[in-house]
């Protein structure tokens, strides 16, 4: 809120320079921001009386916009990358999606190892749980089981973090 749409009875006014001028009633704030031409910006309205500052709006917002923007770029998306594995894989077949599933953990993504079923294969899923295992302790040096394999449906699957 700025200037006019404050209407609270009292509010902590803090100078254009950081100093603390007092708590008094809106209308005299506004007389005080108007003689240095600036703007009354509530900038904590959940306190008790409501914080006010004396400042230029404009550059207020710009700042606020700024700051949004670097928070934002400092942050880092972890993508989740998926790994399809079948219980009659062979060994070369596995090997090469460790090496891809690597990879996405060495890039800082997620892998979600997925272990599908098919037709008479639902009659085997305990047997195939090994494959998973077997999956999880080739990349335990770099990667460690953030979710333990679990049955959903047809597919059963785990997912992996990167150690930190």
């Amino acid at each position: 809120m700025i200037n006019g749409q404050i209407r609270d009875k009292e509010v902590r006014v803090i100078g254009e320079n950081g100093e603390q001028i007092g708590i008094m009633s809106p209308r005299e704030a506004m007389k005080i921001a108007q003689e240095a031409e600036l703007d009354l910006v509530k900038i904590a309205p959940k306190a008790q009386p409501p914080v006010c500052k004396i400042i230029d709006y404009g550059k207020y917002k710009y700042e606020l916009a700024r700051k949004e923007k670097e928070a934002r770029k400092k942050q880092k998306t972890v993508e989740i990358k998926e790994v399809r594995l079948s219980p009659n894989i062979d060994t070369n077949d596995l090997n090469t999606k460790v090496n891809n599933a690597k990879k996405f953990i060495s890039k800082g993504n997620k892998v979600k190892v997925t272990l599908r079923f098919r037709g008479r294969e639902m009659a085997h899923v305990q047997q195939s749980r090994h494959i998973l295992d077997d999956f999880a302790k080739m990349l335990e040096d770099m990667a460690v089981v953030e979710k333990a394999p679990k049955l959903e449906g047809r597919n059963m699957s785990m997912v992996l973090t990167e150690k930190r």
